[in-house]
């Protein structure tokens, strides 16, 4: 039976594959372990194999989980991934390192002024609804001027850093549009990057995808099931 140790070392070495196959460095690629609606004794496992990103989708349990471990594993650096309501905002300004899922100017105003005073700013990635679907959220990939207006607004505000772009694509096998989509994604990126030297993070790829993902550019892949296993 495969520990989380193991299953750790496994997608580490897939990325280290993937992005040797593409003559990319490895260490230009993060490892985000998605521990949603997986116990605290899971992430200290995980932790003590090395791993220090995790990402959790739902407030409320990330912040059980923050306050949780917070005095024993300080190092520990937590990015949220999921939807964010805007009456949930201040859970997310005040115990998260990252926020990935950001799409909404109202959402970065608030998350502005609830962050406190004395913790380094936000860490923000815009969201691109990638695939154009309508249940999903985020910019629609369709048009540059969306992205760069938002990330006018946020970097207005100092409590927030603009990192990145961040997509969830098409659930397909169709490698070709896996392809496509973030081919799309890599050259929006390539264009923020150029307005906004804050801007290092491409989040994309997951455990079906990371290969294609690395390919066109991911600095960081976001891995639940192939590290805690299915839920």
């Amino acid at each position: 039976m495969t520990t989380i140790a193991d299953r750790i070392s496994i997608a580490q070495s897939r990325i280290n594959q993937a992005a040797q196959n593409c003559s990319r460095s490895p260490d230009e690629i993060n490892l985000l372990a998605v521990s949603k609606t997986k116990p605290i004794s899971d992430i200290i496992a995980a932790y003590q194999a090395g791993q220090r990103l995790f990402g959790e989708n739902y407030v409320q349990e990330g912040e059980t989980k923050i306050n949780a471990l917070q005095a024993d594993y300080p190092d520990i650096e937590w990015h949220f991934i999921g939807p964010l309501q805007s009456n949930k905002t201040k859970i997310v300004a005040e115990h998260f390192d990252w926020m990935h899922t950001l799409s909404r100017g109202k959402i970065a105003q608030r998350l502005h002024e609830q962050r406190p005073s004395d913790k380094s700013p936000l860490n923000v990635c815009i969201q691109v609804n990638i695939s154009q679907e309508e249940s999903k959220s985020g910019i629609n990939s369709a048009s540059f001027a969306d992205v760069a207006t938002l990330a006018l607004t946020i970097a207005s505000l100092p409590h927030l850093k603009l990192r990145g772009l961040m997509a969830i694509p098409t659930a397909t096998d169709d490698v070709q549009l896996q392809q496509q989509e973030f081919s799309q994604l890599k050259q929006l990126f390539d264009q923020l990057k150029q307005q906004y030297p804050s801007v290092d993070t491409l989040s994309m790829g997951m455990s079906g995808d990371m290969d294609i993902a690395i390919a066109n550019g991911s600095t960081m892949v976001r891995i639940g099931s192939a590290i805690f296993g299915q839920r």
